[in-house]
C-alpha cells in the first residue's frame, strides 16, 4: 500500500466519521466501550473469574 492510498483511506474513514450525527457517535462508542471484557478478565485473564466461581459453589 503506497503513502497517497494510505492518506486517501484515512481522509475517507475520517470524514466519514465525523460526518455522522453526534448521537450515532456517541452510541458507537458505547457499544465499544460495553463490548470490552472488565479490567480484571483484562489484566488476569479467566484465573480470578475461574476461582470466584469455585469459591461460590463452595457455599
Amino acid at each position: 500500500m503506497k503513502a497517497n492510498d494510505y492518506v486517501k483511506y484515512l481522509t475517507e474513514t475520517v470524514v466519514k466519521y465525523i460526518e455522522q450525527p453526534k448521537d450515532i457517535r456517541q452510541k458507537g462508542r458505547r457499544e465499544r466501550l460495553d463490548a470490552r471484557p472488565s479490567m480484571l478478565y483484562r489484566w488476569f485473564g479467566p484465573a480470578p473469574y475461574l476461582i470466584k466461581d469455585m469459591l461460590k459453589k463452595k457455599r
